[in-house]
């Protein structure tokens, strides 16, 4: 049974309540740009209830900040959980159960339900599920679309909120280590395989530098064979999930990001807060966060040997790939900056309430 928790933000203030949730015990993109999401709107004043997310993250994420906190991995948790914090002035529900369980609990009750949709798909994998949603979506109020490629491939209409982070400071040059990062879920949709290829092509681990691979998944068994059978298994080091991954990024010296059909890319995103230089594949989302600049370091969908010469080429001229990296900083903070994306947020919460 979940029991509603006694938390000093638990009185009346003057400003909306907004309740984020997620059917979900994890902590990957969705439940980190929560978190994000929701430090942000308390410092708007605006009133945070999060259901869902991995409990030691979410708590950590949340700790002191005001937000009350109720962990839920299924529809059924979502829906006590939401029966438990005071009434919210907006349900904003991420991913399709989630979906479900804000309906179940907004509706009888006419709270609207926003809907933030992260991934480039329509909702339902079957037919049966597809057409369950098609008779649930006027329930729900309205849509945001974490980019222009999620826009137009939900098929839905929706208000494109590109994600934000926060503004941070690159770290010293000289603390970075020769380090590329992959940090994403080990799923199959996420073409990590492309990493581990190109990284093998590369002469990147004959220069001394290792491929840190962050995040765990049904496929890490299948890649870290894949990383033997390519005789790179001594430079790449699976490292499961990590809580602190702004860490991570402040010491190393560069992130890939091969997935073709990325909503946009959280990770990518706070790569470019920090200034650390992206090398991505030119699809989704990516072309409208490290697409968005010059001289971009990119390479087509799954071309690692493509991949394999851009990982070469910062090697050999790193004055030329730490410039890009301050592009990409530059951008992020003109355009994927936490503040805008709770803004528009805010805006759209507002055309949904009297």
């Amino acid at each position: 049974m979940i029991h509603p928790p006694q938390h000093p933000s638990d009185r009346h203030g003057a400003g909306i309540h907004v309740a984020h949730v997620v059917c979900s015990d994890g902590f990957a993109g969705v439940e980190r740009y929560i978190a994000t999401t929701a430090l942000a709107m308390i410092e708007r004043g605006v009133e945070v209830s999060v259901i869902g997310g991995r409990s030691s993250a979410m708590s950590a994420a949340l700790k002191e900040s005001g937000a009350r906190f109720l962990p839920a991995s299924s529809v059924a948790e979502a829906v006590a959980a939401l029966r438990c914090v005071p009434r919210p002035n907006i349900v904003n529900t991420h991913m399709s159960e989630a979906d479900i369980a804000g309906i179940a609990f907004a509706t009888p009750r006419g709270i609207p339900v926003v809907s933030t949709r992260h991934f480039a798909a329509r909702r339902g994998r079957k037919p049966l599920a597809r057409a369950a949603f098609r008779l649930a979506a006027p329930r729900i109020r309205a849509q945001i679309a974490i980019s222009r490629f999620v826009a137009r491939a939900i098929g839905e209409p929706s208000t494109v909120v590109h994600t934000g982070v926060a503004n941070v400071g690159a770290s010293d040059v000289l603390a970075r280590k020769p380090v590329m990062l992959l940090i994403q879920r080990l799923e199959l949709e996420k073409d990590s395989d492309i990493a581990i290829r190109a990284w093998a092509r590369s002469w990147a681990a004959r220069a001394g530098w290792e491929l840190h691979i962050v995040g765990d998944g049904s496929q890490r068994i299948r890649l870290e064979k894949l990383a033997r059978d390519l005789g790179a298994s001594d430079s790449v080091r699976f490292l499961g999930y990590c809580s602190d991954v702004g860490a991570l990024m402040s010491r190393a010296s560069g992130l890939l990001a091969p997935t073709s059909h990325e909503g946009l890319g959280i990770a990518v995103l706070e790569a470019m807060a920090r200034a650390l230089p992206v090398i991505a594949s030119a699809s989704g989302g990516h072309l409208e966060t490290v697409g968005s600049v010059s001289d971009a370091w990119m390479f087509s969908p799954g071309d690692f040997a493509a991949a394999a010469e851009l990982i070469d080429a910062a090697l050999a001229n790193p004055a030329r790939y730490g410039g890009y990296g301050h592009q990409l900083q530059a951008r992020q903070r003109a355009a994927f900056s936490v503040g805008a994306q709770v803004d528009k947020t805010l805006e759209v919460y507002e055309r949904c309430t009297p």
